[in-house]
């Protein structure tokens, strides 16, 4: 019985300090079940694509052509989003490469007390969770242009 809780503890271990086993987290991801935690995936599956859940994409508001901010679409959606000030928080950046805890995306996402506005998106369905924790994995593995 010790040796098999040791095991299980181990393996734990193992996916939290490696980050080997983020396959898993495609069984969490809901309505995006090949969303996988590189900005690539992100981009496809949440920034520029709506989903089963009838969340629309991030690009119908964050596009360069409203009043909203960022640029989501295309080459741009990258230099929009890591390592930029938030317009409505300036003391945190939109996306803090290694601390989604300092990434105004996550607090958007998740509606938290010390935003300004609306939970993002602000219309329809908001990300599951599993959705919210993938990006969240991304931020915290350096938020990489990959």
């Amino acid at each position: 019985m010790g040796v098999r809780v040791f095991s299980l503890a181990l393996i734990a271990v193992v996916c939290v300090t490696t980050g080997a086993c983020d396959e898993a987290l495609s069984n969490l991801t809901g309505p995006t079940e090949n969303l996988t935690p590189t900005f690539s995936s992100i981009q496809r599956d949440i920034l520029s694509a709506s989903d089963s859940s009838g969340r629309i994409p991030c690009t119908n508001c964050h596009n360069g052509n409203t009043f909203v901010p960022g640029n989501f679409t295309g080459s741009a959606a990258y230099a929009s989003l890591v390592g930029v000030p938030s317009v409505q928080r300036p003391a945190l950046m939109r996306v803090a490469p290694g601390n989604p805890d300092a990434s105004y995306l996550i607090h958007k996402l998740d509606g938290g007390p010390n935003i300004v506005g609306l939970q993002m998106p602000r219309v329809g369905v908001s990300l599951g969770d599993g959705q919210i924790r993938v990006i969240r994995r991304w931020i915290e593995l350096g938020a990489k242009n990959d």
